[in-house]
């Protein structure tokens, strides 16, 4: 019999329990724009070493053509970017690619949203990199993944989220169709990459050896049909548009209030709507046949909705929350923006974070990691890199380059 040692525990020190999750994971980052990076962004807030690796004098796009700044910096990289260091490599030269395929043999993942030609262009493909480290993962980001007819075809946010069909059902009743405030079609993709190279690493302690990982926009929006996408595969019923409103639950949508506006969720189960009945002064709902199941009130949606409509004009949005939270009714204030990150409960879990910027001397407020863990007691932020800020200490401490020859390298363009 094979002894189990799962429970074999080392003893826990003060350093063990403050240590985050991916510490000591090296991951050279050649993704752009914000499917990416954003997923690395999430790995390296969980504490692996991202190097980001740019092209030398230009950088990520995001670096520029942006509007709102902070300190002469684009918001939008600034915000994405945050604790990786930025290496620039110059990979259209054998000897930037020398110094990469160098780097690859010290690394743990190698993490990109380049389309296969580019990356075999660049000997920055999986049996390249094997070939190098059997033990390096690699992870594509893209909009249609490495197969298929579309592997070629650019994509964007928008372009995924219309053929993905996540625009066909996003919007008001009988309107146009409206893409998601938040790019899910991004972000989706970058959590869907973050995800797999966890688990790919978590394998990698088992078998010993990397493995390749395609990530694609696309497949990333298929999959949050969940439900819905059910509901077309098993029953053949096609969504449509229900604003904020449910297409299988009511009451379970926004209503305007005299100040603003608040979303309210009865339907889950029953006894939520007997205690919302009573909160608004409408008890005699609960007792009218066409509204006693879900299903009833789903068939009588249209006769419904205006008599709550018309009652949550009466009173303003703090008042009406009060009320519903004391009957214990599952409520929320639509906040805008700003909104929302002065809510109690947001700062109440550090997703509001002050960080220094080092290049103005100031501190900036960024958002907080989402994902905590026992073990890490204390979360770092680091400002996010000036282009090429760690290229010289990355050669130095990681590949043995004096500094003579990072300022020769410098001068000829490779870095």
């Amino acid at each position: 019999m094979v002894p189990d040692t799962r429970h074999d525990l080392p003893e826990q020190t003060e350093e063990s329990l403050d240590q985050p999750l991916l510490e000591g994971i090296r991951i050279l980052d050649l993704s752009r724009m914000l499917a990416g990076p954003y997923g690395s962004l999430l790995l390296a807030d969980m504490g692996a070493e991202v190097l980001k690796i740019e092209d030398p004098g230009v950088g990520d796009k995001t670096r520029t053509g942006f509007p709102l700044l902070y300190e002469g910096e684009s918001i939008y990289f600034l915000s994405l970017n945050r604790n990786k260091k930025s290496l620039t490599l110059n990979m259209k030269d054998a000897r930037g690619r020398d110094l990469f395929a160098q780097l690859v043999k010290q690394a743990d993942v190698v993490y990109d949203n380049m389309r296969p030609d580019a990356l075999k262009r660049l000997g920055a493909d999986y049996e390249t990199l094997r070939q190098l480290n059997p033990r390096i993962i690699s992870c594509s980001v893209t909009g249609f993944g490495h197969t298929g007819p579309y592997r070629d075809h650019p994509a964007f946010d928008l372009i995924v989220q219309g053929m993905g069909g996540a625009m066909s059902y996003t919007g008001p009743i009988d309107g146009e169709p409206v893409k998601m405030g938040l790019p899910m079609g991004d972000l989706a993709a970058g959590m869907f990459g973050a995800l797999a190279v966890c688990a790919a690493l978590f394998r990698r302690e088992r078998s010993g050896y990397g493995q390749r990982i395609d990530i694609s926009m696309l497949d990333g929006q298929m999959s949050l049909h969940t439900y819905i996408g059910g509901s077309w595969l098993l029953a053949q019923d096609i969504a449509r548009p229900f604003g904020s409103a449910h297409q299988y639950m009511v009451p379970y949508q926004a209503f305007k209030t005299a100040d603003s506006y608040i979303v309210v969720v009865t339907s889950v189960e029953e006894r939520f709507w007997a205690n919302f009945c009573r909160a608004v002064g409408l008890e005699e709902l609960a007792e009218e046949p066409r509204f006693l199941t879900n299903q009833q009130r789903g068939a009588h949606r249209d006769e419904l909705i205006p008599l709550l409509e018309e009652r949550f004009l009466a009173k303003t949005s703090e008042e009406w929350l009060a009320r519903l939270n004391e009957a214990d009714v599952p409520c929320g204030p639509v906040n805008t923006i700003d909104r929302a990150f002065q809510e109690p409960q947001v700062l109440a879990r550090n997703m509001v974070v002050d960080v220094p910027h080092p290049r103005s001397g100031t501190v900036m407020k960024v958002i907080g990691n989402p994902i905590k863990v026992s073990a890490q007691k204390t979360e770092r932020f680091v400002c996010a890199p000036s282009l090429g800020e760690h290229t010289e200490s990355i050669l130095t401490s990681l590949l043995g380059y004096s500094a003579e020859q990072v300022a020769a390298l410098r001068r000829e363009g490779v870095v």
